[in-house]
């Protein structure tokens, strides 16, 4: 079943990107449709369904209010850990048996959860799709948190989190975020750290489920072989007496500004390459200066190739392999960060000319050219963010989430390509702090002989 699933999604993409490719080269006569149809049923939930009749599969997103800006600091890592939980058995069915049930169909049935967010998410052959929506209801609905599942997944993420201590690069991002955000869930391992995810109780799981996990704080998207009325009913059936939640739940706001100056965090290891994050604290995802910055930053580092950090300590100095800069916003303020892995010899230059390109683009923007290639890739690489159904389902849900309007798919080029040269000058002088920034660096210090 899984390999038919794989089969058909080939032929899909195949099918999609053709038909974009297409829609691209004909001139815009009328606006284009939005994203997905949307409603709210009568306790609070909201649907959201785009029709796709080009294969019998059907992907379903639900997003939750629920992720780790909700946790107390103590109990960092019970987002995650719940949300992780919501497979591993319900009222009427173990985690071996919801297993088997979606092995038999050649489904896929996976929970998470983010910063801002948790989710469900179920891929199954139209065919299938009744039995495929009762497993996602009663993983959604009747969750046990048996003791025991509790007890493995804790072990797990435990094991997880010491596993992460000896890759360099982790141990940077996570010495990085502590000094970014400090005490800020942004700040902390998603999974949270191995003494809070000991003292959490199965009590502290059920209820923060039973006051985050409500109707009107959660989003189904549907993508896929779907008749909107047919599939609007059996959610209804499925989801509609799920009642309205009782308690009143809190969210980390912003995160603490940082202070005007540069902190210096050297991690010593023996290793042979040192890597390296520099950058500070960002913008939320309802930013409005966030097209401009998405364009700077391709010019910056996100660009890969086309990109000046690559093209200065890659190509000429030839100082590291992978250097790349990129924006987290989130419903707080998320991170910019410029991250690299060089030879610890060569740590403290390459930190300088990062710093260097930073201060550059602030007092000399970009050029006709660096602007017109990131708007041509910006806007021509969209499309494939769309060939997928499980893409399709990812972008709708974020634009909903984010409340970025269902039209945004069809108004993404306007906003990348009302971006100026003006613009990208002053969100570069805004947004980045060559004289403000947390710099982590994990490497042989011995051989780095980073100056103070």
């Amino acid at each position: 079943m899984r390999k038919a699933i794989n089969s058909a999604m080939r032929r899909y993409r195949l099918i999609t990107i053709l038909g974009l490719l297409l829609l691209l080269l004909q001139p815009v006569l009328v606006a284009a449709a939005p994203l997905a149809e949307r409603q709210v049923l009568e306790n609070g939930l909201t649907l959201l369904v785009r029709s796709s009749r080009a294969l019998p599969i059907v992907n379903i997103k639900v997003m939750v209010q629920s992720g780790s800006l909700w946790e107390q600091e103590g109990r960092a890592g019970l987002a995650n850990l719940t949300a992780l939980l919501l497979t591993r058995g319900t009222a009427t069915r173990t985690a071996a048996q919801i297993d088997e049930s979606v092995d038999f169909i050649g489904a896929a049935l996976s929970s998470s959860a983010g910063r801002d967010l948790s989710e469900l998410d179920l891929t199954v052959l139209k065919k299938d799709l009744p039995k495929g929506l009762e497993l996602l209801a009663d993983a959604l609905l009747h969750p046990a948190f048996e003791q025991g599942e509790i007890t493995r997944k804790v072990q797990e993420l435990r094991a997880a989190l010491r596993k992460r201590q000896e890759d360099p690069g982790d141990v940077a991002q996570e010495v990085f975020d502590d000094l970014v955000f400090g005490s800020h869930p942004y700040g902390r391992p998603l999974e949270g750290r191995e003494a809070t995810l000991t003292a959490i109780t199965r009590d502290e799981i059920v209820g923060f489920y039973r006051d985050h996990y409500t109707p009107e704080r959660t989003f189904v998207t549907v993508v896929g072989d779907v008749d909107r009325s047919e599939i609007t009913g059996q959610i209804r059936a499925l989801l509609g007496s799920w009642p309205k939640g009782k308690a009143t739940v809190k969210r980390a706001t912003e995160p603490t500004p940082l202070q005007g100056k540069i902190v210096v965090k050297k991690v010593d290891r023996s290793v042979t390459q040192a890597n390296i994050i520099l950058g500070h604290q960002g913008i939320r995802r309802d930013n409005p200066d966030f097209y401009a910055l998405t364009v700077m930053n391709y010019i910056l580092g996100g660009g890969g190739f086309s990109s000046r950090l690559v093209e200065r300590i890659r190509e000429q100095k030839g100082w590291a392999y992978d250097v790349s800069s990129q924006f987290s916003p989130g419903l707080e303020r998320g991170s910019f960060q410029v991250v690299l892995q060089t030879k610890n010899e060569t740590a403290g230059p390459a930190i300088q000319e990062v710093v260097r390109e930073l201060q550059k683009i602030r007092e000399q923007g970009v050029t006709d050219q660096e602007l017109a290639d990131a708007k041509a890739y910006l806007t021509g690489s969209f499309p494939l963010r769309l060939d997928t159904n499980a893409k399709l389902a990812g972008l709708i849900s974020s634009v909903e989430y984010y409340k970025l309007g269902l039209d945004y798919a069809d108004r993404y080029r306007t906003l990348i390509d009302g971006i100026s040269k003006e613009d990208i000058l002053r969100v570069a002088r805004t947004y980045l702090r060559p004289d403000g920034y947390v710099l982590v660096v994990v490497a042989d210090q011995a051989k780095a002989a980073l100056s103070e």
